[in-house]
């Protein structure tokens, strides 16, 4: 049973191996790996578990989609632009909150979608032409950009990395709200100040030059009243939990989003702004797609056991000692399906020997997307460095300028696993 599960997990891997070898993209990749172990387990291709495993993640898929189109909305609708214009005309002279308000600004895709690139680039020229202009050198301002998707990306309320290892764990997405914030916070706060406190003053007049132009008839309220009837919904359904009905976050965000559409003060090209955000996120639709492929023919092989088992057998200490290493890298390789297949019997054992699942896991969500800069994949990583103009090297220059930030938020991580039993106060929250 071992050897046999043992040789489908290696066709897997070698199958993977060779097709990144011929250039096929990572999504692609992890299909034919699945394909081929499928044949070697002696299944043949089997459609039942291939449709399965596709719609293994269709909520979150959902989830965003409607996620990225609302945020996509607003940036369309000019709020973007009219936020990041306020925060410069506001708070030019104190560096600090210059630094802060763009800290939050970068957060909020992400946190709300759940993915990195989407904080790139609906923010991420925005944001980088503000900090070219405080004297930040253009690595540095890439790093800037990237860190914050990461921790955009793992803040919450949309954390897929936690939210995959909670569905595969049979663990409900609750209590996350708190460990998730404090630690992405924490994480993106010290990066932007660690790289971005030296440098010059801010000189408005140019730095609006360079922005474009705010819509005519915007206002703050017309920023604000979409999110505050997000923010509405959701706490809603915890408030009043007997009363209010169940929406789901799809049908809340795409609420959301008509409130943008009605108080734009431009008129919005629907279609098109929804025919950009499916192309956007086809990638990330296609990771999520065969991630639930791969799991499953891994699961039907005995393969995804064999990697549990080996996972649950393993001194505590080595994991302790490894763990800040293996996530990024995983992440680097795998994306997001790293989450299901290191993520879901790592939870189980630290549940077994008594460590707290819920501040375990936001401490592994936090470090996986670190991976997000690294080989092979290193999508969000490069989409900082195009979009930001860095023209240097990208290890030389971007990763190494990642690199204390990055460690500071891997020990946070790391840490919150070690101490999940004393950090459980958080859950409150």
């Amino acid at each position: 049973m071992f050897a046999h599960a043992g040789m489908v997990l290696g066709v897997i891997v070698l199958v993977f191996i060779i097709a990144r070898a011929l250039k096929l993209t990572t999504e692609l990749s992890m299909f034919v790996a699945a394909l081929a172990g499928a044949l070697a387990h002696g299944a043949g291709i089997p459609p039942r578990h291939i449709v399965e495993g596709a719609f293994t993640y269709f909520d979150v898929t959902l989830i965003f989609l409607t996620a990225t189109f609302f945020m996509n909305l607003l940036k369309e609708a000019g709020g973007v632009t009219f936020i990041v214009r306020g925060i410069i005309r506001r708070f030019h002279r104190y560096r600090v909150l210059t630094l802060l308000f763009l800290t939050l600004v970068m957060l909020v895709p992400g946190a709300l979608t759940g993915a990195g690139t989407v904080t790139v680039f609906v923010v991420g020229a925005l944001v980088s032409t503000v900090l070219s202009y405080m004297g930040i050198p253009k690595e540095r301002v890439a790093a800037i950009v990237f860190l914050c998707a990461a921790m955009s990306a793992a803040a919450p309320p949309i954390n897929l990395w936690a939210m995959m290892t909670a569905a595969g764990s049979n663990m409900p997405y609750v209590g996350f709200f708190l460990p998730l914030g404090v630690i992405t916070i924490l994480g993106a706060l010290f990066s932007v100040f660690f790289l971005g406190w030296k440098g010059k003053a801010v000189e408005p007049e140019q730095v609006l030059a360079e922005l474009p132009e705010a819509p005519a008839g915007m206002r703050s309220w017309k920023v604000a009243l979409p999110f505050v009837v997000l923010l509405g919904l959701i706490l809603a359904g915890r408030i009043w939990p007997w009363s209010m009905p169940i929406l789901g976050l799809p049908l809340v965000f795409m609420i959301a989003a008509t409130t943008v559409i009605l108080v734009s003060p431009k008129r919005l090209s629907i279609l098109k702004v929804a025919s950009e955000t499916v192309d956007d996120m086809l990638p990330l639709v296609g990771i999520m797609v065969v991630v639930g492929i791969l799991v499953q023919i891994m699961a039907l092989s005995g393969a995804r056991g064999l990697i549990s088992l080996a996972v649950v057998t393993m001194p505590l200490l080595a994991i302790f000692a490894t763990l800040f290493l293996i996530l990024p890298l995983s992440e680097g390789v795998l994306q997001y399906a790293a989450a299901p297949l290191l993520g879901i019997p790592l939870i189980f054992l630290f549940n077994m020997k008594g460590f707290n699942p819920i501040i375990a896991l936001a401490g592994m969500a936090t470090m996986w997307p670190i991976g997000d800069m690294l080989p092979p994949t290193a999508v969000v990583g490069r989409a900082a460095v195009m979009v930001v103009g860095y023209k240097g090297p990208y290890y030389g220059g971007f990763v190494k300028s990642c690199a204390i930030p990055a460690a500071f938020i891997l020990m946070l991580g790391t840490l919150y696993v070690v101490l999940s039993n004393k950090l459980a106060f958080l859950i409150g929250g």
